[in-house]
């Protein structure tokens, strides 16, 4: 039996009492005046007056506990053919000397460290060396653009840079000190010190008077044996920034501050994913995301687990079964992916040949999230690892899931293209646009009555009015999401789409996202994105973009007639569906993302930039000629 409902009703009745627990899962170096404060901040502020330190949570309690011999960071990196431990006595002493190096060169409390990096454990160190002074650090995906650079630095002022030579793709290498070069050169703001990771596929020249060795630097203090203690920092300080895209041009920096942040997050781990300390836990993800900042970082350390660190694709390293072999080799008892990672699992190996060449016997349950999971891709990961696969939905700005199934709490039942249920902490409700409730499994918009839980965001860097206006102007008392979705009569959250995505046919609001699940349910069709291409007529028609599985050989026309058959079947002719194309593959973020708003513009004849997280730029030239051989075919027929 779940313990969720009522662990769920013990929140809803007193939520301070049941934070107040949490909380003392987490060492304070002073105890919090009151749990929640709901005059301070612009929405209330939790753990006011207590003081702590994030870094020693993660690091030094598991030392000072006996625990310095257990594995804390497992590297893997097929790209570069290298693997490493970090036990917890490693990462304190590299975390302290770094932190030594940092304040050496001015680096102290409420300072900002901008951290542009592959993915090696010298920036996860990075990142807990800023904490354990009190700095607040800001990752910025390796590999971004210059100008998308600039933006951050301009926008963060940090005193300090932590960067590297190049970041290692599956088949490029992508030198990062030019970008970094190029970045300063264009931001007003210039940071005194650069510490560079010279790697060896790819080293890099170091300017004068600005740029340090990162070895170098860190080899000299540890041989010196240099160290910094943890500075405390009171609960309501920033953490980091971390940018995520704004439609005004200019990034939006989120703040997380410190101990709400620890509180949400120890939580998780043991009652959402269900891990125990000493276990392995491996977010396959990048530290440039939220993802990476929650759960491959500080989720799984402050829990006293090994988390692992992969610097990898889910095939190409060397083949679809590249998950699969990192989950037998580093002993994985759950993997948070992407959906789009099985997606493209399932495109290369759809039998799932390559799960039975490996001992996946420690390993537990399956979590996704990132974007919505179809349920078929659900459905052929239940079958083939005949584990748990739990859809869970969260954002940047909550930094923890807001929905799920806990596994530590005993799972529930799964539904299939549900992201679960609302967890502790959350008031998840489904408005129409006049801020009136929804009925169970009308499609809406969805918000969170606030306050919001702890480790939610406290604001955007530097913007107050803009954090305002773009998440609690539109249903005041509610932090808006901006994704639209329902629930239905047993509370399951179903999240459709975003609410730029939810496309108007003739009067009719539609959900992309159900009318992908419907393609995706196609047997030869790998994956898929349904956009609303502007129509003179009915406003907007639905326009599906298809990936085959491989092997799959199809007649487009033929394709496009049983996909059509399926969409009337399962939706009705109210969806107006007639016209999918076969491409190669999607648009896609780094993170896997699919790019339906770039998609959409091409497919209007709106001038769009280069989007600065897309994986391959050439991408967009595929889907304008796949466009153009679509419209010349329309023509024809007219």
């Amino acid at each position: 039996m779940s313990r969720y409902h009522d662990t769920y009703a013990r929140w809803r009745d007193d939520p301070e009492s049941f934070w107040a627990e949490a909380a003392a899962e987490i060492d304070w170096f002073r105890p919090a005046d009151t749990v929640f404060d709901p005059e301070q901040g612009p929405f209330g502020a939790w753990f006011a007056g207590a003081l702590c330190n994030t870094c020693h949570n993660c690091v030094d309690r598991h030392v000072q506990a006996g625990n310095g011999d257990r594995i804390a960071v497992r590297y893997d990196s097929p790209v570069t053919g290298k693997q490493g431990n970090y036990s917890f006595d490693r990462l304190l002493r590299e975390v302290s000397a770094l932190a030594a190096v940092m304040r050496q060169r001015g680096v102290g409390k409420g300072d900002r460290v901008l951290i542009y990096m592959p993915m090696v454990p010298e920036a996860l160190v990075a990142m807990l060396a800023s904490a354990r002074l009190g700095a607040v650090h800001s990752v910025v995906f390796g590999g971004f653009a210059a100008e998308e650079l600039a933006l951050r630095i301009e926008d963060a002022t940090p005193k300090l840079i932590v960067s590297a030579s190049c970041g290692i793709e599956t088949l490029r290498v992508v030198a990062y000190k030019p970008l970094l070069d190029a970045a300063i050169a264009q931001s007003q703001h210039k940071p005194a010190t650069c510490l560079i990771l010279q790697r060896k596929e790819h080293p890099c020249a170091l300017i004068d008077g600005r740029d340090e060795d990162y070895a170098a630097c860190l080899e000299a203090a540890l041989a010196a044996s240099e160290g910094t203690e943890c500075v405390p920092v009171a609960a309501t300080d920033p953490l980091y920034i971390l940018y995520t895209s704004g439609t005004t041009g200019k990034p939006k920096g989120v703040v997380r501050d410190n101990g709400g942040h620890m509180v949400a997050l120890k939580w998780t781990m043991a009652h959402h994913y269900g891990l125990a300390p000493g276990e392995t836990f491996w977010a396959a993800s990048d530290l440039g995301w939220v993802v990476g900042h929650s759960y491959i970082c500080y989720g799984p350390l402050l829990h006293g687990c090994a988390t692992v660190l992969y610097e990898g694709k889910p095939v190409g390293t060397p083949d679809a079964g590249a998950f699969w072999r990192v989950i037998a080799e580093h002993g994985v008892a759950a993997l948070f992916t992407a959906p789009t990672a099985l997606r493209a699992i399932r495109k290369a190996d759809p039998e799932g040949n390559c799960i039975a060449e490996h001992d996946l016997s420690r390993f537990r349950t399956l979590f996704l999230a990132g974007e919505r999971s179809d349920p078929t891709t659900v459905s052929w990961a239940e079958d083939k690892l005949q584990r748990p696969v739990v859809d869970h939905w969260w954002q940047t700005e909550t930094g923890w899931p807001m929905s799920g199934n806990p596994v530590g709490l005993g799972l529930l039942p799964v539904k299939p293209g549900s992201a679960g249920v609302p967890m502790p902490g959350y008031d998840i409700r489904v408005l129409a646009d006049d801020g009136t409730e929804k009925q169970p499994g009308e499609l809406g918009n969805i918000v969170c009555r606030l306050p919001l839980p702890p480790a939610g965001f406290t604001g955007l860097w530097n913007a107050e009015g803009r954090y305002r206006e773009t998440y609690f102007s539109e249903f005041p008392g509610h932090y808006a999401t901006s994704d639209a979705g329902y629930r239905d009569a047993d509370g399951y959250v179903f999240i459709m789409a975003r609410t730029d995505d939810v496309i108007n046919v003739a009067g009719h609001r539609l959900s992309t996202g159900a009318m992908e699940e419907v393609i995706a349910s196609h047997p030869d069709v790998a994956e898929c994105a349904v956009i609303g291409r502007a129509d003179p007529l009915k406003g907007q028609l639905p326009l599906g973009f298809l990936v085959l599985t491989d092997g799959a050989s199809r007649d487009e026309g033929a394709l496009e007639r049983e996909i059509v058959a399926l969409m009337r079947k399962r939706i009705g002719p109210v969806a107006a569906f007639r016209n999918a194309l076969i491409v190669a593959r999607l648009p896609k973020t780094r993170s896997g993302k699919v790019l339906r708003g770039t998609m959409q513009k091409i497919a209007d004849g709106v001038s769009v930039a280069v989007p600065a997280a897309i994986e391959d730029p050439e991408v967009l030239e595929e889907i304008r000629a796949a466009l153009g051989r679509y419209d010349r075919a329309a023509g024809t027929q007219a």
